[in-house]
Protein backbone atom coordinates (compact mmCIF):
# COMPACT_ATOMS: atom_id res chain seq x y z
CA UNK A 1 0.00 0.00 0.00
CA UNK A 2 2.98 2.16 1.08
CA UNK A 3 4.86 1.81 -2.44
CA UNK A 4 1.57 2.17 -4.27
CA UNK A 5 1.24 5.59 -2.51
CA UNK A 6 4.74 6.43 -3.41
CA UNK A 7 4.02 5.78 -7.19
CA UNK A 8 1.41 8.16 -7.12
CA UNK A 9 3.27 10.84 -5.61
CA UNK A 10 5.80 10.74 -8.11
CA UNK A 11 3.02 10.24 -10.71
CA UNK A 12 1.48 13.60 -9.81
CA UNK A 13 4.66 15.02 -9.39
CA UNK A 14 5.62 14.46 -12.61
CA UNK A 15 2.35 15.51 -14.25
CA UNK A 16 2.46 18.95 -12.29
CA UNK A 17 6.18 19.60 -13.45
CA UNK A 18 5.29 18.58 -16.94
CA UNK A 19 2.15 21.10 -17.06
CA UNK A 20 4.27 23.55 -15.10
CA UNK A 21 7.28 23.34 -17.34
CA UNK A 22 4.66 23.80 -20.26
CA UNK A 23 2.93 26.99 -19.19
CA UNK A 24 6.43 28.50 -18.69
CA UNK A 25 7.50 27.90 -22.60
CA UNK A 26 4.00 29.16 -23.43
CA UNK A 27 4.60 32.44 -21.75
CA UNK A 28 8.59 32.70 -22.92
CA UNK A 29 6.92 32.10 -26.74
CA UNK A 30 3.85 34.86 -26.10
CA UNK A 31 6.41 37.65 -24.72
CA UNK A 32 7.02 40.43 -26.21
CA UNK A 33 3.61 39.96 -28.61
CA UNK A 34 0.39 41.15 -28.48
CA UNK A 35 -1.04 37.89 -26.95
CA UNK A 36 0.44 39.02 -23.67
CA UNK A 37 -1.87 42.07 -23.69
CA UNK A 38 -4.74 39.93 -25.26
CA UNK A 39 -4.14 37.68 -22.24
CA UNK A 40 -4.33 41.04 -19.55
CA UNK A 41 -7.88 41.39 -21.61
CA UNK A 42 -8.83 38.26 -20.95
CA UNK A 43 -8.04 37.81 -17.67
CA UNK A 44 -10.49 41.49 -16.84
CA UNK A 45 -13.77 39.24 -18.82
CA UNK A 46 -12.96 36.46 -16.25
CA UNK A 47 -12.44 38.52 -13.11
CA UNK A 48 -16.23 39.81 -14.37
CA UNK A 49 -17.72 36.70 -14.35
CA UNK A 50 -16.45 35.68 -11.09
CA UNK A 51 -17.92 39.35 -9.85
CA UNK A 52 -20.65 39.15 -11.68
CA UNK A 53 -21.75 35.51 -10.12
CA UNK A 54 -20.46 36.82 -6.00
CA UNK A 55 -22.33 40.00 -6.42
CA UNK A 56 -25.45 38.44 -8.28
CA UNK A 57 -25.21 40.60 -11.42
CA UNK A 58 -27.73 37.80 -13.36
CA UNK A 59 -27.84 39.77 -16.90
CA UNK A 60 -23.87 40.49 -16.78
CA UNK A 61 -23.24 36.98 -15.83
CA UNK A 62 -25.19 35.67 -18.70
CA UNK A 63 -23.12 37.65 -20.80
CA UNK A 64 -19.89 37.15 -19.94
CA UNK A 65 -21.51 33.24 -19.97
CA UNK A 66 -22.70 33.56 -23.18
CA UNK A 67 -18.70 34.62 -24.05
CA UNK A 68 -16.75 31.92 -22.48
CA UNK A 69 -19.35 29.37 -24.99
CA UNK A 70 -18.50 31.50 -27.69
CA UNK A 71 -14.87 32.12 -26.29
CA UNK A 72 -12.97 28.84 -27.67
CA UNK A 73 -13.38 30.10 -31.31
CA UNK A 74 -12.29 33.67 -30.37
CA UNK A 75 -8.90 32.21 -28.97
CA UNK A 76 -8.16 30.49 -31.55
CA UNK A 77 -8.79 33.82 -34.13
CA UNK A 78 -7.04 35.83 -31.72
CA UNK A 79 -3.56 33.73 -31.07
CA UNK A 80 -3.59 32.66 -34.71
CA UNK A 81 -0.56 33.88 -35.00
CA UNK A 82 0.80 32.66 -31.91
CA UNK A 83 -0.70 29.23 -32.36
CA UNK A 84 0.89 29.23 -35.35
CA UNK A 85 4.14 29.38 -34.19
CA UNK A 86 4.48 27.71 -31.77
CA UNK A 87 3.44 24.48 -33.34
CA UNK A 88 6.17 25.35 -36.44
CA UNK A 89 8.48 25.92 -33.12
CA UNK A 90 6.90 22.34 -31.81
CA UNK A 91 7.47 20.60 -35.44
CA UNK A 92 11.20 22.20 -35.77
CA UNK A 93 11.85 20.83 -32.26
CA UNK A 94 12.58 23.89 -30.78
CA UNK A 95 9.47 24.46 -28.53
CA UNK A 96 11.24 22.64 -25.64
CA UNK A 97 15.22 23.42 -26.70
CA UNK A 98 17.20 26.11 -25.43
CA UNK A 99 20.33 25.57 -27.50
CA UNK A 100 21.09 28.02 -29.95
CA UNK A 101 23.81 27.30 -32.59
CA UNK A 102 27.10 29.20 -33.57
CA UNK A 103 25.83 29.82 -36.69
CA UNK A 104 22.64 31.54 -36.21
CA UNK A 105 24.80 34.17 -33.67
CA UNK A 106 27.32 34.60 -36.97
CA UNK A 107 24.17 34.96 -38.83
CA UNK A 108 22.50 37.53 -36.86
CA UNK A 109 26.06 39.54 -36.61
CA UNK A 110 26.84 39.37 -40.47
CA UNK A 111 23.37 41.09 -41.09
CA UNK A 112 23.77 43.63 -38.44
CA UNK A 113 27.09 44.54 -39.82
CA UNK A 114 25.35 44.92 -43.70
CA UNK A 115 22.61 47.05 -42.07
CA UNK A 116 24.10 49.36 -39.75
CA UNK A 117 26.87 50.09 -43.03
CA UNK A 118 24.04 50.73 -44.78
CA UNK A 119 22.21 52.73 -42.43
CA UNK A 120 25.71 54.53 -41.98
CA UNK A 121 26.07 55.50 -45.59
CA UNK A 122 22.27 56.92 -45.92
CA UNK A 123 22.85 59.06 -42.69
CA UNK A 124 25.93 61.03 -43.78
CA UNK A 125 24.32 61.52 -47.07
CA UNK A 126 20.67 62.28 -45.92
CA UNK A 127 18.84 58.97 -47.64
CA UNK A 128 15.75 58.58 -45.91
CA UNK A 129 14.94 54.60 -44.96
CA UNK A 130 12.88 52.63 -42.52
CA UNK A 131 14.03 49.11 -41.94
CA UNK A 132 12.17 46.75 -39.93
CA UNK A 133 13.98 43.01 -38.69
CA UNK A 134 11.42 40.71 -37.80
CA UNK A 135 12.36 38.76 -34.22
CA UNK A 136 9.89 36.29 -33.03
CA UNK A 137 6.28 38.07 -34.26
CA UNK A 138 5.80 37.05 -37.89
CA UNK A 139 5.33 39.77 -39.92
CA UNK A 140 3.91 38.16 -43.42
CA UNK A 141 0.85 40.40 -43.22
CA UNK A 142 3.23 43.42 -43.66
CA UNK A 143 5.59 41.88 -45.98
CA UNK A 144 2.56 41.07 -48.68
CA UNK A 145 1.99 45.16 -48.91
CA UNK A 146 5.26 45.28 -50.24
CA UNK A 147 7.70 44.09 -53.21
CA UNK A 148 8.93 40.46 -52.48
CA UNK A 149 12.62 41.02 -53.32
CA UNK A 150 14.31 37.16 -51.38
CA UNK A 151 17.10 38.53 -51.52
CA UNK A 152 20.38 37.97 -48.78
CA UNK A 153 20.95 41.36 -46.42
CA UNK A 154 23.72 43.29 -48.48
CA UNK A 155 24.07 47.20 -47.46
CA UNK A 156 24.70 47.38 -51.23
CA UNK A 157 21.45 46.53 -51.41
CA UNK A 158 19.48 48.17 -48.93
CA UNK A 159 21.33 51.53 -50.23
CA UNK A 160 20.01 51.07 -53.80
CA UNK A 161 16.48 50.24 -52.45
CA UNK A 162 16.28 53.38 -50.93
CA UNK A 163 17.98 55.89 -53.54
CA UNK A 164 15.41 58.59 -53.72
CA UNK A 165 12.97 58.33 -56.73
CA UNK A 166 13.50 55.21 -57.26
CA UNK A 167 10.32 52.95 -57.45
CA UNK A 168 11.02 51.08 -54.12
CA UNK A 169 12.40 53.93 -51.86
CA UNK A 170 8.86 54.52 -50.32
CA UNK A 171 7.35 52.42 -47.28
CA UNK A 172 9.87 49.86 -45.56
CA UNK A 173 11.84 47.26 -45.84
CA UNK A 174 11.52 43.85 -43.71
CA UNK A 175 14.78 41.29 -42.94
CA UNK A 176 14.21 37.74 -41.53
CA UNK A 177 17.40 36.60 -40.61
CA UNK A 178 19.79 37.12 -43.37
CA UNK A 179 16.85 37.50 -45.70
CA UNK A 180 15.64 41.22 -47.65
CA UNK A 181 11.48 39.77 -47.49
CA UNK A 182 10.42 42.63 -49.49
CA UNK A 183 10.58 46.56 -49.83
CA UNK A 184 8.08 49.63 -49.96
CA UNK A 185 6.19 47.52 -47.20
CA UNK A 186 2.98 49.74 -45.15
CA UNK A 187 3.23 49.67 -41.93
CA UNK A 188 1.10 50.58 -39.11
CA UNK A 189 0.97 54.41 -37.85
CA UNK A 190 1.26 54.79 -34.03
CA UNK A 191 -1.45 56.26 -32.50
CA UNK A 192 -0.07 57.52 -29.10
CA UNK A 193 -0.66 60.77 -28.45
CA UNK A 194 2.52 61.03 -26.57
CA UNK A 195 4.58 61.11 -29.92
CA UNK A 196 6.75 64.49 -30.27
CA UNK A 197 5.31 65.99 -33.10
CA UNK A 198 8.37 66.59 -34.61
CA UNK A 199 8.66 63.22 -35.84
CA UNK A 200 7.18 62.00 -39.52
CA UNK A 201 5.51 59.37 -41.21
CA UNK A 202 8.31 57.27 -40.77
CA UNK A 203 9.20 57.29 -37.08
CA UNK A 204 5.62 57.23 -36.49
CA UNK A 205 5.24 53.77 -38.75
CA UNK A 206 8.52 52.50 -37.14
CA UNK A 207 6.84 53.06 -33.81
CA UNK A 208 3.80 51.60 -34.55
CA UNK A 209 5.30 48.54 -35.58
CA UNK A 210 7.17 48.25 -32.85
CA UNK A 211 3.20 48.60 -30.70
CA UNK A 212 2.02 45.69 -32.59
CA UNK A 213 5.09 43.45 -32.60
CA UNK A 214 8.49 42.51 -31.11
CA UNK A 215 10.44 43.47 -33.94
CA UNK A 216 12.82 46.26 -34.55
CA UNK A 217 12.81 49.38 -36.31
CA UNK A 218 15.30 51.48 -37.78
CA UNK A 219 15.36 54.88 -38.93
CA UNK A 220 16.73 57.12 -40.66
CA UNK A 221 15.78 61.14 -41.03
CA UNK A 222 15.77 62.58 -44.51
CA UNK A 223 16.20 65.57 -43.18
CA UNK A 224 18.47 66.11 -40.50
CA UNK A 225 20.30 62.49 -41.50
CA UNK A 226 19.99 61.39 -37.73
CA UNK A 227 19.81 57.48 -37.09
CA UNK A 228 16.96 56.47 -34.48
CA UNK A 229 15.50 53.00 -33.55
CA UNK A 230 11.84 52.12 -31.77
CA UNK A 231 11.64 48.84 -29.87
CA UNK A 232 8.77 48.07 -27.78
CA UNK A 233 6.79 50.97 -28.61
CA UNK A 234 9.98 53.41 -27.96
CA UNK A 235 11.74 55.12 -29.92
CA UNK A 236 15.58 56.04 -29.36
CA UNK A 237 16.58 59.21 -31.26
CA UNK A 238 19.95 60.58 -32.66
CA UNK A 239 22.09 57.39 -31.74
CA UNK A 240 26.05 56.58 -33.60
CA UNK A 241 26.78 53.75 -35.28
CA UNK A 242 28.41 51.97 -32.36
CA UNK A 243 25.24 52.34 -30.07
CA UNK A 244 22.99 51.37 -33.55
CA UNK A 245 25.35 48.10 -33.43
CA UNK A 246 25.22 47.69 -29.36
CA UNK A 247 21.44 47.89 -29.80
CA UNK A 248 20.52 45.72 -32.49
CA UNK A 249 22.95 42.79 -30.99
CA UNK A 250 21.25 43.44 -27.64
CA UNK A 251 18.08 42.77 -29.22
CA UNK A 252 19.00 40.01 -31.59
CA UNK A 253 21.52 37.88 -30.34
CA UNK A 254 20.67 35.12 -28.17
CA UNK A 255 24.58 34.94 -26.87
CA UNK A 256 24.13 38.67 -25.36
CA UNK A 257 20.30 37.64 -23.55
CA UNK A 258 21.75 34.72 -22.42
CA UNK A 259 24.99 36.28 -20.67
CA UNK A 260 22.73 39.20 -19.92
CA UNK A 261 20.52 37.16 -17.98
CA UNK A 262 23.45 35.50 -16.26
CA UNK A 263 25.32 38.61 -15.38
CA UNK A 264 21.61 39.61 -14.04
CA UNK A 265 21.71 36.61 -11.45
CA UNK A 266 24.88 36.37 -10.43
CA UNK A 267 24.33 40.62 -9.65
CA UNK A 268 21.68 39.83 -7.61
CA UNK A 269 22.65 36.52 -6.00
CA UNK A 270 26.56 37.46 -5.65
Amino acid sequence: MGDLNYVNILRDGADILCVTYLIYKLIILMRGTRAVQLLKGIMIVIVAWFLSKYFGFHTLHTLMSQAFYYGVLAIVIIFQPELRRALEQLGRGKLFSRSYSSDEEESVKRMVQEVVKAVNYMAKRRIGALIVVERETGLNDYVETGIPINGQVTSELLINIFIPNTPMHDGAVIIRKETVLASGCYLPLSENPSISKELGTRHRAAIGMSEVSDGISIIVSEETGAISIASNGIVTRSINEEQLTQRMLERLSTQSKNKSAAWQWRRKNG
